[in-house]
């Protein structure tokens, strides 16, 4: 039988949520306070559920990042990653290590930028024989190779990403039987993820 363990990243895997800490990083205090309270009205209509989630994030993204070289971006979430790597939490570096170590399948299934999200693990999976991968939220370029502010993929939240995890391993719809899945997650867009599981570990690194 094949093992895959999927886990969740933000809260999860790391002490903070990543999308906030990244702009800060990217953009300097003052211009993250004055972006956010430019959008504060949006985060309150968010808050009371008559904003969608993924519209605000992607329309706090693109006021911050909208014209940025994506090679420019690229290396500045590699830098984020380097940086910042004490924001994964001991206990999952621990197990990830031991994964990658024994050449288990490993996936991230997030609703942060991939981008950023991928380079945390760099390290860890190069001398792995795991199959790895990071599915998470892709930005749009344009024919100049520069953000455009808009995501491609939906927000991987809730029943969607045990959708992107059965379009990128389809044997999980066709085969199901033939996996065991550990899932690892931390709040209610986790929920569908912990449910399609074998095994299911809530907040587990704390």
């Amino acid at each position: 039988m094949k093992r895959l363990y999927a886990f969740d990243f933000d809260g999860t895997l790391t002490t903070a949520d990543t999308l906030l800490v990244f702009i800060r990083y990217a953009c300097g205090t003052w211009r993250f306070v004055w972006g956010f309270l430019v959008h504060s009205p949006l985060l309150v209509l968010m808050k009371l559920k008559l904003y969608p989630n993924y519209r605000a994030k992607q329309r706090i993204f693109a006021w911050f990042f909208r014209g940025m070289e994506a090679e420019t971006f690229d290396a500045l979430c590699r830098r984020f990653a380097d940086d910042n790597a004490s924001l994964i939490r001991p206990k999952a570096k621990a197990l990830l290590s031991k994964l990658f170590a024994e050449g288990e399948s490993v996936c991230v299934v997030s609703a942060s930028i991939d981008n950023w999200v991928r380079p945390f693990f760099t390290e860890m999976a190069r001398a792995s024989r795991s199959a790895f991968c990071v599915l998470g939220t892709q930005v749009e370029t344009n024919k100049d190779g520069r953000l455009t502010g808009r995501f491609l993929s939906n927000n991987c939240y809730g029943a969607e990403k045990v959708e992107r995890l059965c379009k990128q391993l389809p044997e999980l719809t066709t085969h199901r039987c033939d996996y065991h899945i550990e899932a690892f997650g931390d709040s209610r867009g986790d929920r569908e993820l912990l449910a399609f599981a074998d095994k299911a570990h809530y907040k587990p690194f704390r």
